[in-house]
């Protein structure tokens, strides 16, 4: 059971003088540079809709990326949303600091009239927050399988599936 984020724990949009501590905590939490350089490249090609930060005592201790994610659908392009990457530093793990930055990055999407959510990982952690195989299993996407989940956050946005657009910067990682 993760426990819950202690007072000093804040959510805000990444700031300029977050960059490098975001660089650093993606290297740290994946062991490589990949989800790093994807953050940057997703940045550098105005691709992000929202990039959020956890600090404790002003320390970035969390971060997730939303980027833009077009997918078209009977000649309709719905605004959708990936999820990638999302990083705790290892000490901070466990604390519920993952959900709580999903849930809030999943409300700013929500305010902002993007009607779906892509995410590829662990079922077990993304299923809590509405995320679903089934609903992904209809989309032509370069993923597929239990791990390739979606969320509506526009019911119906999905239905009939569609063919799915990732950034550029996605085709470098491994």
């Amino acid at each position: 059971m993760t426990s819950l984020p202690t007072s000093t724990l804040s959510v805000r949009r990444e700031i300029p003088q977050d960059i490098g501590d975001i660089r650093a905590l993606n290297r740290l939490a994946f062991g490589r540079d990949d989800e790093a350089d994807l953050v940057d490249r997703l940045r550098e090609d105005g691709d992000v809709l929202a990039s959020l930060t956890a600090l404790e005592a002003g320390r970035v201790v969390g971060h997730v990326l939303f980027s833009r994610l077009p997918i078209e659908r009977m000649g309709v392009e719905v605004e959708a949303a990936a999820l990638a990457p999302i990083a705790v530093h290892p000490e901070h793990q466990g604390r519920g600091i993952g959900s709580m930055l999903i849930m809030r990055g999943t409300t700013i999407l929500r305010k902002r009239d993007v009607a779906a959510i892509v995410v590829v990982g662990d079922p077990g952690f993304y299923e809590r927050f509405g995320f679903r195989a089934d609903l992904a299993a209809a989309l032509d996407a370069p993923y597929q399988g239990e791990s390739f989940m979606a969320l509506e956050l526009a019911e119906g946005a999905l239905s009939g599936g569609g063919k799915v657009r990732y950034p550029a910067a996605f085709d470098a990682l491994g």
